[in-house]
């Protein structure tokens, strides 16, 4: 009896799912239509979580970093923070600007790789996304491992559980991102309004009327006790380089427009102009700051813990923004989740990356992006031990490559375009593209035997991976001749091959199957040397049931079933143009229970695994459920 195929059969034989596969489901939510892609879409505040917590939280490193760096030269060379960081924020105001035209100009997300490719040409396209792509994983990285320092060193019995604690939060980042951006950026949301609102109420209390500005600091200061040499043009410059690290992820709305809910330009320009007046106020209030309360590098003390403490005392309001802080900090490597994934997606419609990449999960996101971005981020916490030391010398100097480029590119874009006023807009970002190029090119000096030679060596091996998936893609296009008009399709001779164990219920459905595909339809069973009595009674049950097709009944002298099946494959291959396609037909029954499933012999993984390096064959599995068996 053949089986009929209906809707209503295929929906009352649908399998249900095993326990592991609602389990993911009830995590990262149902399916989502096309028509609900605005579910996962955000808007400008929440722009604020989902693309620019690694800005916003930089305030906890930048300022510090200005401090580290002219304390080596004593308590004389601290005056100029403020210079320094009203610098660094005037190159804020530069980037801001040229991101948001960024934006406009190209709204289909990128950022830099996007701005190089159309201004200057694939090569700097390349440098740019492998500098990005190298950013973005170190920024996943640095933010988790910042966020669990913190954590143990509040709660130190934690320390041992480092590497745990990072896997773990970088677990739930990736189930967030994998439910959708828009959810991410929702859950995310509160903890980054407690931290924005506090750490600016801290600095106008700190301006206006700070609480305890003669508090007594825990720790011992590590500035010199006498002032060293007159302060260097060099280390100067090493100190904006290293407070420029303040600057990472102004980009990453740029990179992720598409995120956005309409109109997606104007609402990113929104979130870019928020960030930008956000950062700015905040960076310049801390400077400010650490020049009135005489604030320099203290052993178990950040900057920031110090101006916070000044501002308001170590009470509750100084908790509670503390706490703020850390959450945020292990929560900034969201940016990179929004990021990356867009970024690939672009590179491969580009063909630098597998086109999987392109491809929306069933949530609407670009899960092969997640997932790559992830697995690439937990092996480096591994690595590393999730120490935020060993990774900091590798830290932004991607991004800057980016900056640079993006900046660049968008002076080239000017000059072409030429729209009103379009000489001041190159000039703007002619300055920008000096400033990130000397910034980067000090970051590569002055770190280079820190670690930042690892970069180096890596942005060229990504660039090579881009250009061997290109050529890979190159060749296949020549080969399925995409562009051109193909063969007209050809019929041919078809050879069905079945292996059987007996005359079954399952042998008669597979065996009604493979009638309705091929020409001719031939059964075989492996029959070991050992069971002569068991080949005579399938041959003799064969004879009586007489299906119509022939049986091959194979021996062989050891327990392997693929080696004769093969052997008689190759045998009917070598007829030549007898049979133009040959299809191996395996039969796999599903029962009803997941773990029933270990119940059965697994033949068909054993020949499929067999056979699948046999590109001339095809090769076929039959799922048959025990509902689908009763019909037959």
């Amino acid at each position: 009896m053949t089986p009929a195929s209906t809707p209503a059969a295929d929906q009352s034989t649908a399998r249900r799912p095993g326990p592991l596969a609602t389990t993911w489901r009830i995590l990262i939510g149902r399916p989502l239509k096309s028509s609900e892609s605005g579910h996962g879409e955000i808007t400008p505040l929440e722009g604020l979580p989902a693309l620019s917590l690694d800005a916003l939280t930089s305030v906890a490193y930048g300022p510090e970093a200005i401090v580290l760096v002219l304390g080596t030269a004593g308590v004389a060379a601290l005056h100029l923070v403020l210079p320094i960081t009203i610098t660094i924020v005037a190159l804020l105001a530069l980037l801001v600007i040229s991101y948001r035209q960024v934006i406009d100009g190209y709204p289909h997300g990128g950022g830099a790789y996007a701005v190089s490719r159309a201004n200057l040409g694939k090569g700097a396209s390349q440098v740019a996304a492998a500098s990005l792509v190298v950013d973005y994983t170190l920024t996943v990285a640095v933010s988790i491992a910042a966020g669990i320092a913190s954590l143990t060193s509040a709660f130190p019995a934690l320390g041992h559980l480092t590497v745990p604690l990072c896997l773990a939060e970088l677990a739930v980042l990736t189930v967030l991102n994998l439910r959708g951006l828009g959810e991410t950026a929702r859950a995310f949301l509160l903890p980054t309004v407690v931290f924005i609102v506090g750490l600016l109420a801290v600095i106008a209390i700190g301006m206006v009327h700070p609480l305890d500005p003669n508090l007594a600091q825990p720790g011992h200061s590590l500035l010199p006790t006498v002032n060293l040499a007159p302060v260097g043009v060099l280390l100067v410059l090493k100190a904006f380089s290293a407070g420029c690290s303040a600057l990472t992820g102004v980009e990453a709305i740029a990179n992720g427009v598409p995120l956005f809910r309409p109109p997606r330009q104007a609402r990113a320009k929104q979130t870019e102009l928020l960030l930008g007046v956000l950062l700015g106020v905040m960076l310049l209030g801390l400077a400010v700051l650490v020049e009135k309360f005489h604030v320099g590098p203290r052993s178990g003390q950040t900057v920031l813990s110090q101006v916070m403490a000044y501002s308001v005392g170590r009470g509750w309001a100084y908790y509670i923004v503390s706490l703020s802080i850390t959450v945020v900090l292990g929560l900034a490597a969201n940016t990179s989740f929004g990021g990356l994934p867009v970024l690939a997606s672009l590179l491969s419609r580009d063909h630098y990356l597998p086109h999987a990449f392109a491809l929306r999960g069933d949530r609407l996101v670009f899960s092969k992006g997640i997932w790559a971005l992830s697995i690439a981020a937990g092996l480096l916490l591994v690595v590393v031990r999730g120490n935020t030391n060993a990774l900091i010398p590798l830290f932004a100097i991607g991004v800057f490559v980016g900056f640079t480029l993006a900046q660049t590119g968008m002076v080239v874009h000017w000059r072409t375009d030429r729209p009103a006023r379009w000489r001041g807009k190159a000039a703007l970002n002619g300055i920008g593209a000096v400033v990130t190029a000397l910034a980067t090119l000090v970051f590569l000096v002055s770190k280079f035997k820190e670690g930042a030679w690892v970069v180096v060596v890596v942005v060229p091996l990504l660039i090579l991976l881009f250009h061997r998936i290109r050529a890979y893609y190159a060749t296949l296009s020549g080969v399925l001749g995409i562009g051109s008009v193909p063969p007209v399709p050809r019929t041919g001779r078809v050879l069905v091959i079945v292996p059987v164990n007996g005359v079954t219920r399952l042998t008669s459905y597979v065996m009604s199957e493979a009638l309705s595909i091929g020409d001719d339809v031939v059964a075989v069973a492996v029959v070991f040397s050992d069971e002569e009595e068991r080949r005579a009674e399938l041959e003799r049950e064969w004879n009586e049931w007489a299906c119509g097709v022939r049986l091959v009944t194979l021996r062989s002298q050891y327990h392997s079933v693929a080696r004769p099946i093969i052997r008689f494959i190759n045998a009917f291959e070598h007829r030549e143009g007898e049979y133009d396609h040959i299809i191996v037909l395996i039969p796999v029954i599903h029962p009803a229970r997941w773990w029933q499933q270990a119940f059965h012999n697994q033949m068909d993984l054993v020949l499929s695994a067999a056979l699948r390096d046999r590109p001339e064959l095809a090769v076929a599995r039959l799922p048959v459920t025990m509902e689908q068996l009763k019909r037959v």
